[in-house]
C-alpha cells in the first residue's frame, strides 16, 4: 500500500475511534528524524571505534563528584570489591539457573521465591507469554515481509542479521498482544516510587518501537559484547541521570543504599544527550525480547550480568580509581589475586582523568575485561536459559548483557525486541513522535532515518492494533485516549493519564 494510504488509512481509523488529532501532531516531519543507520551506530565497537580519554570536560566532571568526598568513595570501593569477591563465584556456579524463570499462568501467584530473586538480579524468562504456534507465525510473517520489501536495511548488510524494521505486521501484532501486555505489567510493579504522587503509571505500558533479529548459525559480525542501553556518558552527567539524582547513593559512597527500583527518580533523566543513532529516549524500565526460536547457550543468544546493583554500583565508581601496578597483559580476560586486590588500586592521583571506561558520547555504554577487571566478566556473564518460541525475556535497564560472539547453533535465533515501558510523561510525548513515524512508515524515531518502510508492500494501519487489542493495545501505541477516571487509581496514575490524554492530541 502506498505511504499515501496508509497514513490516510490510519487517520481515519484514529477518528473513528477518538476525536480528531491534530495535523501538529499527525504528520512526521523530516528534521525530527536522526541520521540514517543501523544498530552498529549505537555501540562504539561496532562502528570500529577504540574506546579512550575524553574531553577535558569529563575530568572536571568527576572532580566534581569526588569534591569532599573522596575518602567515603574511597572505603566504599572496598567495600564494593569484597561483595564481588563473594558473588561471582556463586554466579559463575549457578550459570544459566542463576536466572528466575515464571510460567505465564503463574503472573497471578508468583512466588516470593521467585520475587526475591528477580528483584536482586533483575532479570528474567517468563515462559509461555506467546503460544509457540502463534510466535512460529510470527516468524514466518516477518520473513515473508522481508522477503516482499528487499529494500529492508540491515546489519551487517551483506549478511543480514539485524533488521531495521519497526513496522511489520508481526511486530504490530506481538506488541500489542494481550499476553504481553499483562507480563510487562507484572514486570514493571517491580518498582516502586518513593513519591506517592509521582506522575508515573507502571499497570499501563506503552509500546516503544524497536528492531528484529534473525540471526543465522555461523554469524559472527553481530557480536555485542557487553553493554548497558540508556546512555552512557549520561550516567556521570548533572544534565543526564543526575538530573534525578538516580545514582547519589553511589555518589555519596553509600553503593549498598542505591535502590535500582526506585522510579521517580528516572523521570527527569535525559539519556541521550547527544542525539546518538539507537540512543533510547523513553523510560524503558526492562530491556526484553520475544523468542520465535528454540534456542540454547551459545547458540546466537542473551548473556545477562545477574549482579545488578553491584555491578552498577562497580561500573559507576571504575573511572576514578586506578590500578599502582598495572596488569601485564591487557588482552588477558583474567586476573590474579594480586592485581585485583583492594590495597593495588587507589583513587585517581593527584587529579581525575578524563577517562569514563567504556563510554562514549552518543553510543551505549560497553564493558571490557580490561576495562572492568573486578567484574571477571568472563565468570558473572551468563546466557539466558533454554527458549522456545513465545517465550519473554527481560532485564532491568541497567544490566550488562551482551550476545553470543558466534551463533554455534543450527537452527536461526530469532527474536523481536519489546522493552516495558511505563506511562509518563516524556513517555507519552515520544509517543506523538513515534505514532508519527508508525502512520508515515518512517523508523521510529531513535533509530537511523530516511523513508523506513513507507513504501514497503504489505504494512499494516492502524486496524492491525485494534484488531489484536482494541483498548490496552491502542492505548499503548499512542492511538486512544486512557481512561483517566476508572477507580482504584492512584493520584499519581490519573495525573499522568490527564496529562498523556492532552499531549497526544485526546482533548483536555
Amino acid at each position: 500500500m502506498p505511504s499515501k494510504m496508509v497514513l490516510r488509512a490510519g487517520q481515519q481509523a484514529i477518528r473513528s475511534v477518538q476525536k480528531p488529532i491534530s495535523n501538529a501532531i499527525r504528520t512526521a516531519t523530516a528534521s525530527a528524524q536522526k541520521k540514517e543507520g543501523d544498530i552498529s551506530d549505537a555501540f562504539a565497537s561496532l562502528s570500529g571505534m577504540q574506546f579512550k580519554p575524553l574531553a577535558s570536560r569529563f575530568a572536571t566532571l568527576k572532580q566534581n563528584l569526588l569534591a569532599n568526598n573522596a575518602d567515603a568513595l574511597h572505603a566504599s570501593w572496598t567495600r564494593l570489591l569484597a561483595s564481588l569477591r563473594e558473588e561471582i563465584p556463586l554466579i559463575a556456579e549457578r550459570g544459566s539457573s542463576i536466572v528466575p524463570q515464571i510460567d505465564f499462568a503463574d503472573l497471578d501467584s508468583a512466588s516470593s521465591t521467585f520475587r526475591a530473586a528477580h528483584k536482586k538480579r533483575g532479570v528474567a524468562v517468563i515462559r509461555n507469554v506467546v503460544p509457540q504456534d502463534e510466535a512460529l507465525r510470527m516468524k514466518s510473517e516477518l520473513r515473508q515481509y522481508i522477503a516482499a520489501n528487499p529494500s529492508t536495511k540491515a546489519f551487517p548488510p551483506e549478511n543480514p542479521q539485524v533488521f531495521e524494521l519497526y513496522w511489520s505486521p508481526s511486530q504490530i501484532a506481538a506488541r500489542s498482544h494481550p499476553n504481553l501486555i499483562k507480563a510487562q505489567r507484572f514486570l514493571m510493579e517491580f518498582w516502586h516510587s518513593k513519591d506517592p504522587s509521582a506522575m508515573i503509571s507502571t499497570s499501563h505500558p506503552t509500546i516503544y518501537a524497536d528492531r528484529l533479529r534473525i540471526r543465522l548459525p555461523g554469524d559472527a559480525k553481530f557480536a555485542l559484547g557487553p553493554h548497558v542501553d540508556g546512555g552512557s556518558c549520561e550516567r556521570w552527567e548533572p544534565d543526564g541521570y543526575g538530573r534525578g539524582g538516580v545514582y547519589d547513593k553511589i555518589w555519596q559512597g553509600k553503593w549498598e543504599e542505591y535502590d535500582p527500583w526506585e522510579a521517580s527518580c528516572r523521570l527527569p533523566v535525559v539519556a541521550d544527550l547527544y542525539g546518538g543513532v539507537g540512543a533510547c529516549s523513553m523510560f524503558r524500565m526492562f530491556q526484553g525480547w520475544l523468542s520465535m526460536s528454540d534456542t540454547g547457550p551459545g547458540e546466537g543468544t542473551l548473556l545477562v550480568n545477574p549482579l545488578l546493583s553491584r555491578a552498577t554500583a562497580y561500573y559507576l565508581l571504575r573511572p576514578f580509581f586506578t590500578p599502582k601496578k598495572a596488569i601485564r597483559d591487557p588482552g588477558s580476560e583474567f586476573f590474579d589475586d594480586a592485581f585485583l586486590a583492594p590495597e593495588n588500586w587507589q583513587l585517581e592521583q593527584p587529579t581525575p582523568s578524563s577517562w569514563l571506561q567504556g563510554a562514549s558520547p552518543g553510543h551505549g555504554q560497553e564493558l571490557r575485561a580490561a576495562l572492568h577487571p573486578h567484574l571477571q566478566l568472563s565468570s558473572s556473564m551468563v546466557h539466558i536459559p533454554h527458549v522456545q518460541p513465545g517465550d519473554y525475556v527481560s532485564w532491568h535497564c541497567d544490566t550488562i548483557h551482551a550476545v553470543d560472539k558466534t551463533h554455534a547453533g543450527k537452527s536461526d535465533s530469532s527474536v523481536m525486541y519489546i522493552p516495558a515501558c511505563p506511562l509518563t510523561v516524556n513517555n507519552a510525548e515520544f509517543l506523538v513522535k513515534q505514532r508519527s513515524a508508525f502512520l508515515n512508515g518512517t523508523p521510529c524515531p531513535d533509530f537511523g532515518g530516511g523513508v523506513g518502510e513507507s513504501m514497503h508492500v504489505g504494512r499494516p494501519g492502524v486496524d492491525a492494533i485494534e484488531k489484536v487489542n482494541a483498548n490496552e493495545g491502542m492505548q499503548a501505541f499512542g492511538l486512544k485516549a486512557w481512561d483517566s477516571n476508572a477507580e482504584g487509581l492512584s493520584s499519581g496514575q490519573r495525573k499522568v493519564m490527564q496529562e498523556a490524554n492532552f499531549i497526544l492530541g485526546f482533548g483536555h
